[in-house]
């Protein structure tokens, strides 16, 4: 890991939307006037006749790009998270996941490392939102690497797609040959001491805490959760079995996110107590991103504190 590099996934996802571009003429993207920040403007740049700013007009965002998707285009929709999904839920649900059409839904500044934004512009419900859609694939990515990857693999799905960015730069954690697949999880590790399930932005603080507990004696795994849905069971199940303690980790609110998804998965297959860190229902604040990480503890340090405080298995 390049603990160093850091970069944003919106910007990430900024330069994979124009080499998409490149590749399919059927990429339309879309933008509720924030292209400068969601980083779209890089797209609208090389391909300014495929690219619409709607305006402050989120709920007609997602209706322009539903009747696009009907001409079999793939239009990529962009906006804060707050307001993609928040603002415009009705059009999301009725118009693209109640008839399965081709949309992409590209969220940044999700999460409170959002930061100096506020508490209204910190959507820590869209998860939990997107996630009970039917028919709707939520992703959640935590690296330049893999968002890049997810921009170009959510095209090749036919039908609605949620991808979750973030505003706060975050270290590189993947090499450029890494294979991911959708709705499989990706494990650092075969610890056996506890595991630690993360996603996006707080994928590199599960890391850093692995480190820090190893050199303790404590050998834990990471996995990084990128598909929110489909989930990926099989290695929750696993992870469940042969490692001492589950913890969750996320930047969203604890009630509906990750921490819930791999409860519902345990619950059923194969019961195990699972210790929650995230926002603990409440609303972000305003303050810079990471420092509201360290506020609202979802740090490496707040990791380790909690795995050798809680003595429950």
């Amino acid at each position: 890991m390049n603990w160093d590099k850091k970069i944003a996934t919106r910007q990430s996802y900024g330069e994979a939307l124009a080499e998409l571009g490149k590749e399919s003429e059927k990429i339309i993207v879309l933008d509720a006037d924030l292209s400068k920040t969601t980083k779209t403007e890089i797209f609208a740049k090389q391909f300014p006749d495929r690219f619409f700013d709607i305006g402050i007009a989120e709920q007609n965002l997602i209706s322009v790009a539903a009747g696009i998707a009907t001409f079999n285009f793939i239009p990529y929709v962009s906006s804060f998270a707050v307001f993609a999904t928040g603002r415009a839920y009705d059009q999301i649900r009725n118009s693209i996941a109640y008839p399965k059409l081709n949309v992409k839904i590209c969220a940044t500044h999700s999460g409170v490392t959002a930061g100096e934004d506020g508490a209204t512009h910190q959507m820590i419900e869209d998860i939990s939102m997107m996630r009970t859609l039917p028919n709707m694939t939520v992703l959640s990515t935590s690296d330049d690497t893999q968002t890049r990857w997810a921009v170009k693999e959510i095209a090749k799905i036919n039908g609605p797609v949620y991808l979750r960015l973030c505003r706060l730069a975050s270290p590189i954690i993947y090499n450029d040959d890494t294979k991911f697949e959708i709705g499989k999880g990706h494990q650092f590790g075969e610890g056996t001491d506890g595991t630690v399930i993360a996603t996006g932005i707080v994928v590199a603080e599960a890391l850093k805490a692995q480190e820090k507990l190893k050199k303790q004696g404590i050998d834990i795994r990471v996995i990084d959760i990128h598909t929110i849905k489909p989930i990926d069971k099989d290695i929750i199940i696993k992870a469940a079995k042969e490692t001492k303690k589950i913890i969750t980790i996320e930047d969203h609110n604890i009630i509906g996110g990750l921490g819930s998804s791999v409860c519902e998965v345990l619950s059923t297959e194969y019961p195990k107590n699972v210790i929650r860190m995230g926002i603990n229902d409440t609303f972000g604040t305003s303050g810079k991103g990471e420092e509201l990480m360290k506020f609202f503890h979802i740090t490496a340090e707040d990791i380790v504190n909690v795995y050798l405080n809680n003595t429950q298995n």
